[in-house]
C-alpha cells in the first residue's frame, strides 16, 4: 500500500495567512462605567439592535461578565417598561403576499359594512366627476354631445 503524506497546513502550526482584525473595545470600558444600571436607557440602547434585540458579544466587544450584566439590565428595563421588547421596523415595500392565503381580504368588502362600501363608491364617483374622468355611463353621453 502506498502511504500518502498529510498536509501540515491543516490544524497544525501557524496559518500562513492569518486574518488581522482589531479587537473591539467595549463602550463600558471607554466610558469607564463601573455599574450597569437598568435605568440608564441611553447606555442600554447602544447594546440593542434597531429591532430591540440584544446585540451579540462579538458585535459589542464586551467580555462575558459585561455582556451578562448588560443583558440582565436590559431584561429588567424591559420588565419595568423602560425599553421595548420588540420594535416594528417600517419596510419600504411589501413584496410578498400574506401567508394565510387570504390575499384579497383588503379588496373585498365586508358583508356587514355594505353601507360603508356604498358611501365610498359615491365619493369615488364624485371624485371622478370633479377630475373630469368619464364614467361608463358618462362615456356614452360625452360621445353623443
Amino acid at each position: 500500500m502506498a502511504s500518502r503524506k498529510k498536509s501540515t497546513s491543516r490544524g497544525r502550526g501557524k496559518d500562513p495567512n492569518p486574518r488581522k482584525y482589531k479587537k473591539k473595545t467595549s463602550p463600558l470600558l471607554t466610558e469607564s462605567v463601573e455599574y450597569v444600571d437598568y435605568k440608564d436607557v441611553d447606555l442600554l440602547q447602544r447594546f440593542m439592535s434597531d429591532r430591540a434585540k440584544i446585540r451579540n458579544r462579538r458585535v459589542t466587544g464586551n467580555d462575558v461578565q459585561q455582556q451578562r450584566e448588560v443583558a440582565n439590565a436590559i431584561k429588567i428595563a424591559r420588565e419595568m417598561g423602560l425599553l421595548p421588547y420588540a420594535k416594528r421596523v417600517a419596510s419600504a415595500s411589501r413584496g410578498r403576499p400574506s401567508r394565510d392565503g387570504d390575499r384579497d381580504r383588503d379588496r373585498r368588502p365586508d358583508v356587514e359594512n355594505t353601507d360603508e362600501v356604498l358611501e365610498g363608491a359615491d365619493e369615488g364617483a364624485e371624485f371622478a366627476a370633479d377630475e373630469g374622468i368619464a364614467d361608463t355611463a358618462g362615456v356614452d353621453e360625452s360621445v353623443e354631445a
